[in-house]
């Protein structure tokens, strides 16, 4: 197996990759409802929260601010949007248990894609300036989770 190297992210980039870190949690919390038998719809209410408060702000943040450094019509550009409207799809389904196993890879899979391929990609093209701007328009704010049902533990 091949080992990976720690990935050197560019300071004003760093906010955006501790969301996904947060974001991959969420991957691990509904794995571990679904291995301790919660409801499927206690588990869909947390991570509906917390699409709400975390990860619909953070599409927003890319979109604006990160993606157009490399334009419209970069084809990773375009993957990353096209993964952003098939997660939000599946986070509006009503079907908790389907939409929650598919949340749960494609997110993972949507993230380590950002992390090893996009991001490398943007901190390599970005300006000193661009990255400036990334940095003042993207506050990092601490992390603060909803603790009304943590089934997880």
């Amino acid at each position: 197996m091949k080992e990976r190297t720690p990935i050197k992210r560019a300071k004003q980039l760093q906010p955006l990759s501790r969301d996904h870190h947060h974001t991959l949690l969420l991957c691990w919390k509904i794995r571990k409802g679904f291995a301790k038998d919660i409801a499927p719809e206690r588990i869909k209410k947390y991570a509906d929260w917390f699409f709400e408060n975390h990860i619909l702000p953070h599409f927003v943040a890319e979109e604006s601010y990160i993606f157009p450094i490399l334009g419209s019509e970069n084809e990773l550009v375009k993957k990353a949007l096209m993964e952003h409207r098939r997660l939000t799809r599946l986070f509006n389904e009503d079907e908790a248990e389907r939409s929650l196993s598919l949340i749960e890879e494609e997110l993972e899979k949507h993230i380590r894609f950002e992390e090893r391929v996009l991001f490398n990609e943007i901190q390599q093209k970005a300006s000193s300036e661009q990255l400036a701007l990334i940095s003042s328009l993207h506050e990092e704010h601490s992390f603060v989770d909803l603790k009304d049902d943590e089934f997880w533990k």
